[in-house]
């Protein structure tokens, strides 16, 4: 089977970090940056790299743009060349285009042009940083939407050995544990007789308000 292939300009820091962790993950990596140094530091940890300007066309089309199933647009903060760049690969045809965005403003204007997702790097960490700093066992934070999230957290020591079935966490509380992390491995989509221990981390999934009060009355300050 055919590796996807990815293409990501703007090699910054969100740039290349995102591109040498797609490489770690087994696929194929195209770094496109106008700072030659940059490209230097990087070109034997990426598939390919290039010292282009990602806001011409030709020099896209010369590298075969078009043909990649994911195009990145991870350019810092000249929000010009960003949105220059973000319409080129819409325009080439690239199957699912995601862009960085560093204001509110500048992500709606992406995402009127038709880009796939949009995201916010600063403030997403932001937010998880925060939510982190609130929540003692909360060891990970993703929105899905104003309503929903998604979080990893501590199995605390009052939950070590009782079953999913004694916690009930989807009917006493709205949310639900979808997998847990231990020393084994992962176990997915786990039973109601699967066993917590303390030290085991657990996903966990609901409205936000739900995983809040289900770790308010498992942690009690």
């Amino acid at each position: 089977m055919k590796k996807q292939q990815f293409v990501v300009i703007g090699l910054g820091r969100f740039g290349s970090s995102l591109a040498l962790e797609l490489m770690e993950l087994g696929y194929e990596v195209l770094g496109i940056d106008r700072n030659e140094e940059i490209v230097e530091e990087l070109s034997d940890r990426l598939t390919h790299t290039v010292v282009a300007d990602a806001t011409e066309e030709e020099v896209l089309k010369s590298l075969g743009v078009r043909n990649f199933d994911c195009g990145i647009v991870a350019i810092g903060t000249d929000i010009q060349m960003s949105i220059l760049a973000a319409i080129l690969l819409k325009d080439l045809g690239i199957k699912t285009v995601v862009a960085k965005a560093i204001s509110l403003l500048h992500g709606r204007a992406l995402e009127k042009l038709g880009v796939d997702r949009v995201i916010y790097p600063e403030r997403d960490m932001g937010i998880r940083v925060a939510h982190q700093l609130v929540t003692p066992n909360l060891l990970d934070y993703i929105e899905l939407s104003k309503e929903y999230s998604i979080v990893e957290m501590n199995v605390p020591a009052c939950l070590h050995q009782k079953c999913l079935a004694d916690i009930n966490p989807r009917t006493r509380f709205g949310c639900s544990i979808v997998a847990i992390h231990r020393d084994g491995g992962v176990l997915v989509a786990p039973t109601a007789m699967d066993q917590l221990n303390e030290g085991d981390i657990m996903v966990i999934i609901g409205a936000k308000k739900n995983i809040e009060q289900f770790e308010t009355i498992i942690n009690p300050s």
